[in-house]
C-alpha cells in the first residue's frame, strides 16, 4: 500500500467509523474520556499476484497485534483502490484496525509502527496506512 491510496469502505465499515448517535451518547456521558484512536489500513495484495488470506491475517493478528494491544481492538473488512506509480487504478481487499487507547500508554505509538513494519516486510506491501485521531470513550 501507498499513504497516497484512498479506501472506499464497505457501507458498513464507514458507518461504524462515522461514529453517529453513539459518539453524541458518550460525549454526554460524565464518565467519558479522550483517548487516541488509530487506524491502519492494510491492502492485501500481494505484489507477485495472490491476496494475503484469512488465515495469514489471522496468524498475523495472534503474533504481531494481540500481544501489543491485548485489552481489544476492531478489525474492519472493506474494499480499497488506490493509483498505482503506473497510473493504473488498483482494487483489492482491505483490512482496517482500529484501536484506542489511553493518551498515557506510552509504547502504543512504537507498538503500532512495528505492526506496520512487520506487516510490510511479511507481506511485502510498500506501506501500510496509519491515520490518527481523538475520540471521546465511555465504557
Amino acid at each position: 500500500m501507498r499513504f497516497s491510496r484512498r479506501f472506499v469502505l464497505t457501507a458498513a465499515a464507514a458507518m461504524v467509523l462515522g461514529g453517529g448517535a453513539a459518539s453524541a451518547a458518550a460525549a454526554d456521558s460524565p464518565d467519558s474520556s479522550l483517548w487516541k484512536r488509530t487506524e491502519l489500513y492494510f491492502g492485501t495484495s500481494k505484489p507477485g499476484g495472490g491476496e494475503v488470506s484469512e488465515k495469514e491475517f489471522a496468524d498475523f493478528s495472534a503474533k504481531d497485534i494481540t500481544p501489543r494491544f491485548p485489552d481489544g481492538f476492531t478489525q474492519l473488512e472493506g474494499t480499497g483502490q488506490w493509483r498505482s506509480g503506473g497510473g493504473a487504478v488498483v482494487r483489492e481487499h482491505s483490512i482496517v484496525l482500529v484501536v484506542l487507547y489511553p493518551p498515557t500508554n506510552q509504547h502504543a505509538n512504537a507498538d503500532l509502527e512495528q505492526i506496520r513494519t512487520d506487516y510490510k516486510h511479511l507481506f511485502d506491501q510498500e506501506s501500510v496506512l496509519r491515520t490518527d485521531s481523538t475520540a471521546r470513550v465511555s465504557f
